[in-house]
C-alpha cells in the first residue's frame, strides 16, 4: 500500500482533530497533537507495513500521544488519590438498601423529549462539564468510556490502583451527571 504524506492534511486532519478534541477539550492542544502525529508518521513512514489504512495508523499514533498527555497531566496526582481507597461518598446512598437517598436521587434526564436533545448544545455543555473535572478523573473517564481501554491498561498507564480507578469512575459519573442536570436539563 502506497503512503501519500502530501495528502494527509487534506484527508485526515479534520478527523484527527475531532478525535483529539473530544478526548482533550483543548483546541490548541488538539491542533498541536495532530501536527505532532503527522510529524511522527513522517519520521516512521518506513515502518508503515500497510496492514491497516493510513487513517487507522495515524489514529493509533495520535492515540498514543493523547495517552502521553494523560500521563503527564496525572503525574504528581497519584499521591493525591491514595486517600480515595477508604474514603466514603458523602451519604449519596442509603446504608441499608443501597439505593439513592431522596436528596441525591437522580432527576429525570429529559432525553425522552427529542426537542431537549439538541446534539450540539448537549455536546458543548458536556465538554464544559468535562473541563471542570480534575485531570486524572478526565483521563480515566475518557480512556474508559471514549477509547474503551481495558481497566488494567488504564491503571497501568496512569499508575492508579484498581480500587482507586473505580472510585474515580464513580465520582466522575456523579460529577458529570450533576453538572449536566444543572446546566442542560
Amino acid at each position: 500500500m502506497a503512503v501519500d504524506p502530501l495528502q494527509w492534511v487534506a484527508k485526515y486532519a479534520d478527523y484527527l482533530f475531532t478525535y483529539a478534541i473530544t478526548r482533550l477539550n483543548d483546541d490548541e492542544q488538539a491542533r498541536d497533537l495532530v501536527q505532532e502525529t503527522f510529524l511522527a508518521a513522517l519520521e516512521r513512514i518506513d515502518r508503515f507495513e500497510g496492514k491497516s489504512s493510513e487513517r487507522t495508523w495515524l489514529t493509533a499514533i495520535l492515540k498514543n500521544k493523547i495517552i502521553d498527555v494523560y500521563r503527564k497531566k496525572s503525574s504528581g496526582l497519584t499521591g493525591a488519590t491514595e486517600h480515595l481507597n477508604g474514603e466514603e461518598e458523602p451519604d449519596f446512598f442509603d446504608n441499608v438498601t443501597g439505593h439513592w437517598k431522596a436528596a441525591h436521587y437522580p432527576q429525570v434526564f429529559g432525553i425522552e423529549d427529542p426537542d431537549r436533545l439538541d446534539k450540539k448544545d448537549f455536546t458543548r455543555i458536556l465538554q464544559l462539564c468535562m473541563q471542570k473535572l480534575p485531570a486524572l478523573w478526565l483521563s480515566v473517564f475518557t480512556m474508559k468510556h471514549m477509547d474503551d481501554a481495558p481497566t488494567e491498561n488504564i491503571c497501568t498507564e496512569l499508575k492508579v490502583t484498581p480500587s482507586n480507578f473505580w472510585v474515580i469512575i464513580h465520582r466522575t459519573k456523579l460529577n458529570l451527571r450533576a453538572c449536566l442536570q444543572k446546566n442542560w436539563i
